[in-house]
C-alpha cells in the first residue's frame, strides 16, 4: 500500500513537472509571437516602449489556454519517454503495475488541470482579454464604432465627421431592430435630437425607420415627422450580430447568463452555446490528449528515435486542430448539431487512444 502510494506520488510529481515546464516553454513562444504581432500593429504610432509588452502580456494567457490540449500531448509524451528510456517503467511492470495502471496518476492530474483552468483560470482570462481589447481599442483610429448588448437591450455608438450618434434598440428580431431610440450629438456633445422608430430595417447600411417620431432638443415632436425615413448608419445586419465576435471576453460563470440576454435580444446563441458544450468538453480533450500521448510511447517499441515521438506529435497536432476546425465549422453551418460538432473530435480521439492503451497493456 506505501509501495504504491509512493510510486503514484513520484508519477504525479514528475508528470506535474513537465507540464510546469512545458507551459512556460509555450508562455515564452507564445509571448514572443504576440510581441511581434503588437509591434507591426504600433509601428507607426506614438506609444510607450513597453505597451507592446503590457498588450502581449495580457493576450498571451488566453492564448496559453486554447494551447493547452497540445501541451498536455507534449508533456504526455515527454513524460512516458523519460519513464520508459530510463527503464522506470520497466521496474514498475516488474513490480505487478501495468500499463495501464501507469496511465492513472497523470489522467487524474490531467482532468483536475482541466477542472482549474475552466472554472478559476478562465474567469481571469476573459477579464485580462478585455483589457486587452480595450487598450488596444483606443488606438484603432478606423474603428469608429462601438456595440454592446446589455440587460437594457442592444447599444450602439457611432461617429463621423458631421455627429456621433447613440443608438438603443429593445431587441433584435430577423433583420430589424425593434423599438429604436437613436441619439444624435453634434462634434461638440451637444445633443441635437432624438428619432423613435417601432423598426428598423438594418439589412444595409441605410436603414430604413418606419413608425417614427423626431424629438428636438427641447423636447418638442417634430411636426414634419414623417411615417418612414432613411437613417445612414455604420452598422448593418453583420455588424449587429458580430458584437459577440470575441467569445474570449465572455467567462465561463457568465456563459448561461449571456445565453438567457441572447435570446432576449433575438440574437442567435448556437455559437455561445458552443463555447458552453466546448467549456464541459475541455477537461475530456485534456484526458483524451493524455490518452494519445500514452499510446505514442507506451505502445511502441524501445528503439523508436526522439525524433519519431516529435514527429508523430506534430502531425497529431496538426490533425487534431483541422479535424477540430472542420467539426466547428460543420456545427456552424448548422450541418451538425452544436452538441455533435463539439463532442464528436474528442470522442474519436478518446476511443481511438484508448483502444491503443488496451494494446500497449498486452506488449
Amino acid at each position: 500500500m506505501i509501495k504504491a502510494m509512493l510510486m503514484n506520488k513520484y508519477l504525479g510529481q514528475e508528470f506535474l513537472k513537465v507540464t510546469i515546464k512545458t507551459t512556460l516553454i509555450f508562455f515564452a513562444l507564445g509571448f514572443i509571437m504576440n510581441l511581434f504581432e503588437e509591434i507591426n500593429f504600433f509601428k507607426d504610432l506614438n506609444v510607450k516602449v513597453y505597451t507592446p509588452i503590457i498588450l502581449s502580456l495580457l493576450f498571451t494567457p488566453s492564448l496559453l489556454h486554447d494551447f493547452f490540449p497540445f501541451i498536455i500531448l507534449i508533456s504526455g509524451i515527454l513524460f512516458f519517454l523519460k519513464i520508459k528510456e530510463t527503464y522506470e517503467l520497466t521496474a514498475i511492470n516488474v513490480s505487478g503495475v501495468s500499463n495501464v495502471s501507469v496511465t492513472v496518476i497523470p489522467s487524474i492530474l490531467s482532468v483536475l488541470i482541466g477542472v482549474f483552468l475552466i472554472t478559476a483560470i478562465n474567469p481571469i482570462t476573459s477579464i485580462l482579454v478585455k483589457k486587452y481589447e480595450i487598450k488596444k481599442g483606443a488606438y484603432e483610429v478606423d474603428q469608429e464604432y462601438l456595440g454592446a448588448i446589455t440587460e437594457n437591450g442592444i447599444w450602439v455608438r457611432e461617429k463621423n465627421m458631421e455627429k456621433n450618434n447613440i443608438i438603443r434598440s429593445s431587441y433584435l428580431k430577423d433583420q430589424n431592430l425593434i423599438d429604436v431610440s437613436i441619439y444624435e450629438f453634434d462634434q461638440n456633445n451637444d445633443f441635437i435630437r432624438r428619432i423613435e422608430a417601432k423598426t428598423a430595417d438594418i439589412s444595409s447600411l441605410k436603414w430604413n425607420l418606419k413608425g417614427v417620431k423626431i424629438i428636438n432638443s427641447e423636447g418638442i415632436v417634430s411636426s414634419n415627422t414623417k411615417e418612414n425615413i432613411t437613417f445612414i448608419s455604420m452598422y448593418d445586419i453583420d455588424k449587429i450580430k458580430d458584437l459577440y465576435s470575441n467569445l474570449d471576453t465572455i467567462s465561463f460563470w457568465d456563459l448561461n447568463r449571456e445565453i438567457k440576454l441572447l435570446k432576449q435580444r433575438g440574437y442567435s446563441t448556437k455559437q455561445m452555446k458552443a463555447k458552453m458544450h466546448r467549456s464541459f468538453a475541455f477537461t475530456f480533450f485534456l484526458l483524451s490528449m493524455l490518452l494519445l500521448s500514452s499510446f505514442f510511447t507506451l505502445g511502441t517499441a524501445f528503439n523508436e528515435s526522439n525524433t519519431t515521438y516529435a514527429f508523430l506529435t506534430i502531425i497529431s497536432s496538426i490533425v487534431i486542430f483541422f479535424f477540430n476546425d472542420f467539426s466547428a465549422v460543420l456545427g456552424e453551418t448548422e450541418k451538425l448539431p452544436v452538441e455533435v460538432s463539439v463532442w464528436m473530435p474528442i470522442l474519436i480521439i478518446f476511443i481511438f487512444s484508448f483502444i491503443g492503451i488496451i494494446h500497449a497493456n498486452q506488449k
